[in-house]
């Protein structure tokens, strides 16, 4: 049985949060969907059939279904020496399988891995960021995007955003349930206002959280690719040079990556306003690079 550990750094203090919160998430639904079965008595084997089979999909497909949507197209060694290089130096240093490679033709700067483990794994780098970067840079941002594979970020966010789509779907179950009996039923009136809002509520709640556990988890990628090239000013420089760089790129050409932003290396759009840091996927520009500049520091009394 070929091993799955690589050699990623692990990050105890950014593991422990991500537990945290995934638990939460976890609990949340575990809560909500047992309020739901024991209101909806008779709902709950359609529901139970229909959220597994929705999650199976999910889990199998949302990859591919994903680098179809962003353009990313396979490429060989000779048609990507530079890119294929970079992935064959980083997957040696992390003891790791190598993925398929692929290019995505789109002027956005940007890069993402998809794959719910390290056989099924893809990584794609966009025209724009491979034209753009320095080998040193792409490396580093390289190195990000298979610590997600090594960690498998790709499965864990798709298990917690799988749980909002369930939300809206009991809801939709709870509400024909609730209006194919009586009316006149004071329980299925008060059903009739109380699922939409509870899950409304519970949606909420669990955006929240699967937004902050990607956060964390983009960190924790950050600082695991910092640790295995050595080289954290390299992902510093890439950090600066594409989000920089997203300024010169067309408004209309960032709407149509925006949708990814849980997939890229970098957000096609970013603001500064807490209000987005809350909702955002990504950490801030500067906590990035001031986590970065802490293991410059760290790396530099060893």
């Amino acid at each position: 049985m070929a091993k799955d550990r690589s050699h990623f750094a692990p990050d105890r203090g950014l593991t422990t949060r991500m537990t945290v919160t995934m638990f939460l998430i976890g609990l949340l639904y575990v809560v909500f969907v047992g309020a739901l079965l024991a209101l909806l008595r008779g709902s709950w084997p359609f529901i139970l059939i229909i959220a597994g089979g929705l999650f199976i999909a999910q889990f199998w497909f949302s990859d591919r279904i994903a680098a179809f949507s962003m353009g990313a197209r396979e490429v060989t060694p000779e048609e990507a020496p530079e890119l294929h290089g970079v992935v064959d130096r980083i997957c040696a240093l992390a003891d790791m399988p190598k993925p398929k490679v692929a290019v995505a033709d789109s002027d956005v700067p940007n890069a993402f891995a998809t794959g719910r483990n390290q056989k099924a794994a893809v990584v794609c780098a966009t025209t724009g960021l491979l034209r753009r970067l320095e080998p040193d840079e792409l490396e580093g941002v390289i190195a990000h995007e298979l610590s997600h594979v090594a960690h498998k970020d790709v499965a864990v966010m798709t298990i917690a955003s799988f749980l909002g789509v369930l939300a809206g779907l009991i809801t939709r179950i709870g509400l024909w349930s609730s209006l194919g009996r009586s009316s006149r039923d004071p329980g299925t009136q008060m059903a009739i206002i109380l699922i939409p809002l509870v899950s409304a509520v519970v949606y909420a709640i669990s955006f929240l959280l699967t937004r902050m556990l990607s956060r964390y988890r983009e960190l924790s990628a950050d600082r695991s690719a910092a640790l295995l090239t050595g080289r954290p000013s390299s992902l510093a420089s890439a950090l600066t040079k594409i989000t920089g760089q997203m300024a010169k790129i067309p408004t209309s050409d960032l709407r149509k990556a925006e949708p990814f932003n849980a997939f890229y290396f970098a957000p096609a759009f970013s603001s500064g306003e807490s209000l987005s840091k809350l909702l955002s996927t990504h950490p801030s520009l500067e906590q990035r690079l001031e986590q970065l500049g802490r293991i410059s520091v760290e790396l530099g009394r060893h």
